[in-house]
């Protein structure tokens, strides 16, 4: 059947919402969770020679650990290590998630910008 002219189609399955689309979150290590506090996303790699930061990634900050990963010396090595990098407390710098794996997010309890968290890292790298 021929299409009267003017006449428009909708699209077939689509909504016509007019809700705004919500933007995505940054792919960024360093995040703030639905708590409000700062989050970094570790890929530690532990039995390293020195502790170092040895990459800064969209997705993690590498991190070199020299303690071995036996009964969460290389977690606590890593806190450590991060609270000095950062200029905090030791008890600002928590092990979230990720005790036993290589993937892990540290949370900040400390009010600190994700920003200024980056940028302090970054210059340890």
């Amino acid at each position: 059947m021929p299409k009267k002219a003017g006449a428009t189609t909708r699209p077939v399955g689509k909504s016509q919402s007019k809700e705004p689309e919500k933007p995505l979150p940054p792919l960024v290590p360093v995040a703030v969770d639905p708590k409000g506090c700062v989050t970094i996303a570790i890929h530690a790699k532990p039995g390293s020679k020195q502790i170092a930061v040895t990459d800064l990634t969209i997705e993690a900050v590498r991190v070199a650990i020299a303690a071995p990963p036996l009964e969460g010396e290389a977690n606590a090595e890593l806190c450590r290590y991060l609270f000095k990098v950062l200029e905090l407390r030791k008890s600002d710098v928590v092990l979230d998630k990720g005790g036993k794996s290589c993937e892990k997010v540290l949370k900040i309890l400390a009010s600190t910008p994700p920003e200024e968290i980056l940028k302090k890292e970054s210059k340890n790298k």
